[in-house]
């Protein structure tokens, strides 16, 4: 006998229908020679830091931070109330005792087809304690009868999955050792619950960075040169790449009048009908980028609705990060444009490189429909919204009409610089009639080589413009290779033909991207929930309190930029080809959040320990009660009588350390502190004074 554990109860139950003849039992189904059973996602979770080092209190507080186990350690997940989830607890139980029935000699690892499924299986089996017992993984690309008996069949040892749950369970821990000891270092010391993760913090600093920049951005004139003249009754507009500031006046002039004297002619016209190709398959992020773009969908929203699809086995495993197919799925795919093209779909199989491609495939292949299709009167409205965009991108790539246009290219010198004018006019839709993008014609003027064209340069004052907030379409783009080019990223964005994407495949396969396909939707959600920042339509932008998250980090001296956040995604990427251990992951992790904890600073001349929340100063000035840390300062107990001293917690720049606080209030005044900014934004060292109760600069040392 077998006993199958499916991560949920819906894939329990397509498991137990494409086996069939299954009779169904408390907590799980027999079916033949097969028991199927099922957890409810994850079962267990690693245990709190109380457990390992209590408290008296119980309270969070500095006295057992950093956390770092040696060896980390499992429990059963509880419930929301914190005490122990009955449910979960008798599931597991039942799942216990199937493992370990004396007719049992196989075990078969059902969890969903990546590391976080492939963990969530094994620690039910290993806290099942069964050690003599074959374990083999049953891997799913879809749920659909076909391919669950094909897989059943096929299934390999556990084993050969090792290194993807060794990084998993990598990246559970190193997730644990940032959160739980960031979030309560950061919580102790400003005294507000402030959520900290390794890719939450990077994604909430990207938003946060890009608005900044827009707030503060201050527009700048400048000159462009431009002609708009009509030649044979048409208008050519001219745009020269020269531009002058506002006060270049004469020289943009002198330049408009050179290039106005010299005329300009046609030195080449290029005309040719060509193929257009349609875009690739579906990554998950490039259906959420058009799905947010067209109709500002939440990625939370698409990524539910696509997974409810792949559950009822009419679309592929959506978590994926690649848009091509392996080429060992050719059979499959030719099963699936059969289905399709009996819906009246032009569609045949096509063998091409820009399809198949094993080398840009990690774990998964693109998203498509399977072979099952399912009844649209059946669909809610976001259903179909979903499940069109997966089947018109497949019907577009494997389209038996070609779309046919014609390309035109001008090339028109006038003194010494060539201008290009590109249109496109399609004279055959082919798969255009199926796929969303959205392809328009743009002509150009009836112009041969050696004709003149009509010019008059003149000086246009425009303006700079601030860069754009972050959309769904942008931040997903920006997240998957954060390292990439802005401007290579945005003509990429801008163009509907093909580019080489090696660049960005490269960066997810070595972990650079800022969270996965698998993960980003639920963290982006989670600061969401956290209101560090809201979508509008599709439109990113920080918050008020992501705006305090951010700046409170920076003066805890809390560093998690997208390079470290990067730095451990390579190392989890080295565990999974075997170049690391587990514990060589986890050691970086340990390391980097050491540093938080250790002092920096010895000299109060440097020293930028703003202490705990509540911690008291000193004595006030005023009023002479305690003058305490405050979420935003330092401030004085007395401000309910009316008592309104305080000190910013950043002055010029220069975050001010308790340590410099208390010296102020017991003396009067503060010792040389290094690294102040003035407005001009240059650097100054001063001392810090009290007169009459208000904190000013000493320079007088």
């Amino acid at each position: 006998m077998k006993i199958i554990i499916a991560e949920k109860p819906s894939l329990a139950r397509n498991i137990a229908a494409a086996i069939g003849n299954g009779v169904k039992k408390n907590g799980y189904i027999a079916c033949q020679e097969y028991l199927v059973t099922w957890a409810f996602g994850h079962l267990f979770s690693l245990v709190d830091i109380e457990d390992y080092a209590p408290t008296a209190h119980g309270r969070w507080c500095m006295d057992n931070l950093p956390c770092l186990p040696e060896k980390f350690r499992f429990a059963l997940r509880k419930g929301k109330d914190g005490g122990r989830d009955e449910g979960v607890a008798k599931q597991f139980e039942l799942i216990k005792a199937l493992c370990t029935r004396a007719d049992v000699d196989t075990i078969i690892n059902a969890g969903d087809a990546d590391r976080e499924g492939e963990i969530i299986i094994r620690l039910c089996i290993q806290n099942a304690g069964v050690t003599d017992k074959r374990v083999q993984r049953l891997w799913l690309p879809d749920q659909t009868p076909e391919t669950i008996r094909t897989a059943l069949g096929s299934m390999k040892d556990a084993g050969e999955y090792d290194l993807l749950a060794g990084e998993g369970f990598a990246r559970t821990y190193i997730d644990w050792l940032y959160g739980v000891n960031l979030t309560r270092f950061a919580t102790l010391k400003t005294g507000t619950f402030l959520r900290v993760g390794r890719v939450i913090i990077p994604i909430v600093k990207a938003i946060y960075d890009r608005d900044m920049a827009i707030r503060h951005f201050k527009p700048e004139p400048y000159l462009a040169i431009v002609s708009a003249q009509e030649t044979n009754g048409e208008k050519i507009e001219l745009v020269s790449k020269n531009k002058f500031s506002a006060d270049e006046q004469n020289k943009a002039l002198a330049l408009c009048a050179a290039y106005n004297e010299a005329g300009a002619y046609v030195t080449a016209v290029k005309r040719k009908k060509d193929k257009l190709n349609p875009g690739k398959l579906y990554s998950l992020s490039k259906l959420q980028n058009f799905l947010g773009k067209k109709y500002k969908m939440p990625m939370e929203e698409s990524l539910k609705v696509a997974q409810k699809l792949y559950e009822e086995g009419y679309l592929t495993y959506p978590r994926t990060n690649s848009e091509y197919l392996a080429t060992a799925e050719k059979d499959k795919i030719r099963k699936i444009i059969a289905a399709v093209a009996k819906k009246g779909y032009p569609v045949c199989f096509k063998d091409q490189k820009s399809i198949f491609d094993d080398s840009k495939i990690e774990s998964h292949s693109a998203l498509t429909p399977t072979y099952k299709i399912p009844d649209p009167a059946r669909m809610t409205e976001n259903e179909k919204i979903v499940y069109s965009a997966v089947m018109r991108r497949f019907v577009a790539v494997f389209c038996s009409e070609d779309c046919i246009a014609d390309k035109t290219e001008i090339k028109i010198q006038c003194a010494d610089e060539e201008f290009t004018l590109k249109g496109t006019v399609i004279l055959e839709k082919g798969w255009t009639r199926f796929d969303d993008t959205e392809r328009k014609n743009k002509m150009l003027p009836a112009l041969k080589k050696g004709d003149a064209v009509n010019v008059n340069f003149q000086p246009v004052t425009k303006e700079t413009h601030p860069p754009k907030h972050y959309t769904i379409e942008t931040l997903n783009n920006y997240l998957k290779n954060p390292f990439r080019e802005e401007k290579a990223r945005l003509a990429e964005e801008a163009s509907a033909e093909a580019v080489d994407d090696a660049e960005d495949y490269k960066a997810i396969f070595e972990g650079l991207e800022l969270g996965t396909e698998a993960t980003r939707t639920g963290i982006i959600d989670n600061a969401r929930h956290s209101h560090y920042i809201e979508l509008k339509k599709d439109v990113y932008r920080i918050l008020p309190e992501g705006e305090y998250l951010i700046e409170s980090l920076a003066r805890m001296g809390i560093s998690m930029d997208k390079y470290k956040t990067s730095e451990m995604g390579k190392a989890l990427k080295k565990v999974y080809h075997g170049e690391y251990t587990v514990e060589d992951s986890v050691a970086i992790a340990k390391e980097e959040i050491r540093r938080v904890f250790a002092p920096t600073n010895d000299s109060l001349e440097t020293d930028t320990d703003i202490g705990l929340y509540g911690d008291e100063m000193g004595v006030c000035p005023l009023c002479g009660q305690t003058v305490v840390r405050t979420k935003f300062g330092y401030g004085c107990r007395g401000y309910k009588e009316g008592c309104r001293f305080s000190i910013n917690l950043t002055i010029c720049g220069r975050v001010i350390s308790a340590a410099n606080v208390k010296q102020l209030l017991a003396t009067g005044k503060t010792a040389k502190i290094k690294g102040f900014i003035s407005k001009a934004g240059k650097p100054f060292d001063g001392a810090l004074c009290l007169q009459e109760g208000k904190v000013n600069f000493d320079f007088s040392d």
